[in-house]
């Protein structure tokens, strides 16, 4: 594999675990752990940010050959994995905000 499927690849094994962390971040949050929360999101962050750049790295190719190339369906998969990650960083953010409410009523 290499290339623009190695490319995917990475983009889309980044942005999973982003998305995981993203999804853990919420479950740290349920139980209270708000410091362990914020510690994933940041985690979740650096490994979007990561297959962020590989992403823009394609981007940069296709820009520097002065051309389109052919759209693959891992190429689709790998870019609708990475907008799925980046919502899911905006419910766990959402969803901890609401957590803090909740913790805050009880007390």
């Amino acid at each position: 594999m290499e290339g623009l499927e190695l490319t995917a690849f990475q983009i889309i094994s980044a942005v999973g675990t982003a998305r995981s962390a993203y999804i853990e971040a919420i479950q740290k949050a349920k139980e209270g752990d708000f410091e362990g929360a914020e510690q994933l999101i940041k985690e979740g962050d650096e490994m979007f940010i990561e297959g962020h750049h590989a992403h823009a790295g394609l981007l940069q190719v296709e820009a520097d050959n002065g051309q389109g190339s052919a759209v693959s369906l891992i190429i689709l998969h790998a870019e609708d994995q990475l907008m799925s990650a980046e919502g899911f960083k905006t419910i766990a953010l959402e969803f901890i905000d609401v957590y803090k409410r909740l913790f805050k009523l009880e007390k």
